[in-house]
């Protein structure tokens, strides 16, 4: 059902790496939002053709993006945008962002894309099926969180808006513990090569992809206490036989 969607979010996410691609490893200025984080041009451009063609093919749906915010948020079908998820990466050479798109039915994310163009790698997600350059995408299944590589963006900041201790404690427990951050740490989950990802601090335009993503390849998200990560700001995906250990341990 929801799938009948996807050749258009493929279309969006072709339309913004064909904006962002061009301009990646170049000399782009850079400004500061409100909350003093970076945007470019690149981010601009490829929101707005998306946009674009989102009203000229779903004139009745709305549209929620990190870059331009709402239209219409309280239509039946929402298109979530973030262009450029990982800005800093993508300033500074590193090919670990993407483009996040989600489709929303009554508020509800059913569909989601991971588009890493620099890399050369989508991961899609509808109808609880999810594959990633079209090959089917699973996570893997591992016993202990003494055999898990565990992710997040930045621990920097961990503090300052979750319980650091516990984080730490968990992170010490690992087998890998590294920050390979923004989306690029769901799609490592997603295909089989990461089993936990934390983020404190979310906005929605972070989040509603990768819910369909992370449950479809068979992981759980919630947020950082547990609670449903689309009424929080943080998110905890991680696979079954590991995501309640590794919601206690944070939150000892």
């Amino acid at each position: 059902m929801y799938s009948d969607f996807l050749p258009f979010a493929r279309t969006l996410a072709d339309a913004a790496a064909g904006i962002v691609l061009p301009r990646y490893r170049s000399h782009l200025r850079v400004t500061r939002k409100s909350d003093s984080s970076p945007v470019t041009e690149a981010d601009r451009e490829a929101e707005t053709e998306m946009r674009t063609l989102i009203a000229g093919a779903y004139p009745e749906h709305g549209i929620l993006g990190e870059e331009f915010g709402d239209a219409g948020r309280d239509a039946e079908f929402v298109w979530v945008l973030d262009p450029i998820d990982g800005t800093k990466s993508y300033i500074a050479g590193s090919p670990l962002f993407g483009t996040l798109i989600a489709l929303l039915h009554r508020g509800r994310p059913v569909l989601g894309i991971i588009d890493h163009p620099a890399l050369g790698l989508r991961v899609a997600a509808a109808d609880g099926h999810v594959d990633v350059n079209g090959a089917p995408a699973r996570m893997r299944e591992i016993a202990s969180i003494a055999e898990a590589t565990m992710l997040t963006t930045d621990h920097t900041g961990i503090g300052a808006f979750k319980k650091r201790d516990g984080f730490d404690r968990l992170a010490s427990r690992v087998a890998l513990y590294r920050t390979w951050g923004d989306c690029y740490g769901y799609t490592q989950l997603a295909t089989g090569f990461a089993d936990i990802m934390i983020d404190p601090i979310m906005s929605p335009w972070d989040t509603m992809a990768l819910v369909p993503i992370i449950e479809g390849a068979g992981g759980i998200v919630t947020s950082w206490e547990g609670g449903d990560p689309l009424a929080s700001n943080s998110i905890v995906a991680a696979s079954p036989a590991l995501h309640a250990e590794v919601i206690r341990a944070l939150n000892e």
